[in-house]
């Protein structure tokens, strides 16, 4: 086993040290070994190690769910707020095949839909074929099928497969 990441362990003994509000000396030794013994304890709990193969398809796809997290907040404070009134709000639940396998990047997508206002991840079939979605305002399965393959999966295979 690699030893823990720099980085993780500082970040969560700052949090460590903002939760005890004191720059003690004691505090910080105690948030580093809490942090190193919790990366060690749950490092075992996870023994696939996520391979990240295209970082600059990653920085791509980050951006890209910015801006539609942008979009979607804006579109669903439009419905909440009562400002589409040309036509009828109608919700609905969709099927999506998947050809995305990775468990990581199953995980991330599965993040990055339900953090997206108006879309939930409903639920995954067992042979992991088939991700159902709920979306709130639901004109075109076609094209909401076309833009979790495209905007999302097809990155997402790039990056873990």
């Amino acid at each position: 086993m690699r030893g823990p990441p720099t980085l993780l362990v500082i970040a969560l003994a700052a949090i460590w040290v903002v939760l005890q509000d004191t720059l003690a000396p004691a505090q910080i030794a105690l948030g580093v070994l809490l942090s190193l013994g919790a990366i060690c304890a749950f490092a075992a709990a996870r023994p696939v190690r996520p391979r990240l193969h295209r970082p600059l398809v990653a920085l791509r796809l980050a951006s890209r769910v910015l801006l539609d997290v942008v979009r979607s907040n804006i579109a669903v404070a439009r419905i909440i707020l009562g400002l589409v009134r040309d036509r009828e709000i109608r919700s609905g639940f969709l099927e999506v095949p998947l050809d995305l396998r990775d468990p990581q990047g199953l995980a991330v997508l599965a993040a990055i839909i339900t953090s997206t206002p108006g879309t939930i991840w409903a639920g995954l079939a067992p042979d992991g074929r088939t991700l159902t979605l709920h979306v709130l305002d639901l004109r075109n399965e076609a094209q909401w099928v076309r833009t979790i393959k495209q905007r999302y999966e097809q990155a997402l295979i790039e990056i873990f497969e």
